[in-house]
């Protein structure tokens, strides 16, 4: 583009984000090779779990340029969320945490759609865009890092002392051309603050975590049976963790985009729901929610384990060994063996490898079952989790 077009476009794009009130930066498209080495040590070791789908293009992700030549720099957009609690809504069982991002209805829509609209004002303008919220292989908090305006903490998170741990981040790719700003030093210090605090010992120090053991994965994407051995470790969590964010010093600088609206029934979840709505109901209520994405049954079993691991819910204990979705029964079946309380009823479940777990847990002491077993999947049939 000509300098004198993108001299005239580019104010243009932030005024814009000024009046959204949306913080921002610009990054060139230079991504360290260091950064893509990181990730690809993170996925040769596998530490991404069950999240296949991040071995997908992972060339793509770092080479842009290979989808988009056209793309010299990055808009990066940033969405602060250090809201406050909206309080405990009235009635139902409500025990446990949810992380602060799921507060809001779902960012990647909400931000998404002012991201959209920057991506339209920059085609008006003859700039050519992609603008992306967390749904393409694309590296945003490195890009975030490009900017100078924060940096990668030992978290992983990305952290700035002009909005703290909490921020939602989106990138609007353009082919304007941006000078490299100076990189912000890294401001963690000696501080391990983070890394004692992880339950799990998922944070590896280094920027770079362990999913199979992280909670935010567990609780989210991990889509089976999580072993009763990681279950202490999850503590209260019911859908994601911030226990890294909220103990980091930098948390005091947080801010909020007015564009969120925090939800008691989204920050304080009545679990009797998630074992008592139908998928379609369950749809209804969250599909617009971070819950949509493990979907009814995977937050059945997330509530079993919160219930477990707080010696609470023995009605609902027993009310989710009925429930149609294996993985619910089954994480009921281990609930209840926990506490103490009843398991023959799983001798007649009609999934044959329930009714052999049943029986062994039966007829062996406790910490007689692998709990790794067959990876932590379920040793019956699989059966797709469709928010039933």
């Amino acid at each position: 583009m000509p300098y004198s077009e993108a001299v005239e476009a580019r104010p243009l794009l932030e005024e814009a984000l000024r009046e959204r009130g949306l913080l921002y930066a610009w990054a060139p498209l230079a991504i360290p090779e260091e950064a893509e080495g990181r990730f690809r040590r993170f996925l040769a070791e596998g530490r991404h779990g069950g999240m296949a789908y991040l071995e997908r293009g992972v060339e793509a992700r770092f080479h842009l340029e290979h989808r988009f030549p056209w793309a010299r720099s990055a808009l990066v957009v940033f969405a602060p969320y250090a809201y406050p609690d909206p309080g405990v809504p009235k009635g139902g069982i409500r025990v446990g945490r949810v992380a602060r991002y799921a507060w809001v209805r779902d960012y990647h829509l909400v931000l998404g759609e002012e991201v959209r609209a920057l991506e339209g004002l920059a085609r008006s303008l003859g700039v050519e865009a992609k603008g992306y919220v967390d749904h393409g292989p694309i590296p945003e908090r490195t890009l975030a890092a490009l900017t100078g305006i924060g940096w990668i903490g030992k978290s992983g998170m990305f952290l700035s002392q002009g909005f703290g741990v909490h921020a939602f981040i989106g990138v609007l790719l353009t082919s304007l051309e941006v000078e490299a700003p100076f990189p912000h030093p890294g401001r963690c210090g000696r501080c391990t603050r983070c890394l004692v605090s992880c339950p799990t010992g998922a944070l590896l120090g280094d920027g770079t975590l362990d999913a199979r053991v992280c909670v935010s994965y567990l609780t989210v994407e991990h889509k089976g049976f999580i072993p009763p051995a990681l279950w202490p470790g999850m503590g209260e969590w019911l859908l994601g963790c911030d226990l890294c964010q909220e103990v980091c010093p930098w948390e005091r600088f947080g801010k909020v985009w007015r564009g969120f609206r925090p939800e008691p029934e989204l920050a304080h979840p009545n679990l009797e729901e998630f074992f008592r709505l139908s998928g379609r109901a369950f749809q209804r209520k969250f599909g617009d929610t971070a819950f949509a994405r493990p979907g009814r049954a995977r937050m059945a079993r997330n509530a079993l384990i919160v219930l477990s691991n707080l010696g609470l819910g023995e009605d609902l204990l027993r009310e989710a060994a009925q429930d149609p979705h294996p993985l619910v029964r089954r994480t009921a079946l281990h609930a209840l063996f926990r506490a103490g309380l009843g398991i023959e009823g799983f001798l007649r479940d009609p999934d044959e490898g329930i009714r052999a777990e049943a029986s062994v847990l039966l007829g062996e002491a406790p910490g007689a079952v692998d709990p790794f077993q067959d990876g932590g999947k379920s040793p019956g049939p699989e059966v797709k989790d469709e928010g039933a």
